[in-house]
């Protein structure tokens, strides 16, 4: 691995693919370890001496960094590292703790508030019930190796799960193990909408994210595999944080 004091002359060899160098060596310094989160990257013209270029090709390799979500650049600042992006997968069935599980990170979760509420209008068309009918309104936690990654409120018709939460605390808050609990052992996302937005005060506070970060919304409909809503999810996720894949919806069985 090339280190930080180590001088390498790169301008000379490959002008035009300067800058791509540039930000494979500070990429690998940073998932190292070298550069660690939080910390500033040196200045441009101290990498710009170092890799024998100018300081424009350093900054577009900082460029680089940042679109990868490695990086922040702030004009008076300096580019710090930033921690690393949990990969989170949209498809036909979401699950954070399958999700995160597969790549080796621990998912825990809590129940912040579990209220009742009358169904709203949107609530009420997406879970197919009568406006004003009573749901729950469940806020949770999710945490990637201790790290907050999102918050949701999640909701349900009460008269088809009088005691949702109860189940959903019994099982750590994991909402597949909760709607097992109660004879559903497979659902499906119907539908996914993503947006950004800023945070509310209670999501930042819960995401341990600065007063007026963005946040990705989610807003999710889970269904049982005939297609009846069971759940919607309105949820937050700590955008600096997060790598949202999205793949095909469509039943690859179906002609």
């Amino acid at each position: 691995m090339t280190t930080e004091m180590e001088p390498v002359a790169l301008a000379a060899s490959a002008p035009s693919l300067a800058w791509k160098r540039i930000a494979e060596a500070l990429e690998d310094e940073i998932r190292s370890g070298h550069h660690a989160v939080g910390a500033l990257l040196p200045p441009s013209a101290i990498l710009a001496e170092r890799f024998g270029v100018h300081r424009h090709t350093v900054r577009q390799a900082f460029k680089h960094l940042a679109e990868k979500g490695l990086v922040s650049v702030e004009r008076g600042r300096g580019t710090e590292v930033l921690a690393q992006r949990f990969p989170y997968r949209i498809g036909r069935r979401v699950s954070l703790r399958t999700n995160f599980g597969a790549a080796g990170i621990a998912v825990t979760g809590r129940i912040i508030s579990a209220t009742r509420e009358s169904a709203n209008p949107m609530v009420a068309e997406a879970l197919e019930i009568a406006p004003g009918s009573a749901v729950h309104v469940v806020r949770t936690v999710s945490l990637a190796d201790q790290v907050p990654v999102s918050t949701g409120l999640h909701y349900l018709d009460i008269a088809r799960f009088p005691d949702f939460p109860d189940h959903l605390e019994r099982s750590g808050a994991s909402m597949s193990a909760a709607f097992a609990s109660v004879g559903i052992p497979d659902y499906l996302r119907l539908s996914t909408r993503l947006s950004a937005r800023i945070a509310s005060n209670e999501e930042a506070a819960l995401l341990a994210l600065p007063a007026g970060s963005p946040v990705l919304q989610s807003i999710g409909l889970d269904a049982l595999p005939d297609q009846t809503p069971i759940q919607l999810v309105v949820g937050a996720f700590a955008g600096p944080r997060m790598e949202m894949i999205i793949e095909p919806l469509a039943d690859p069985d179906a002609s």
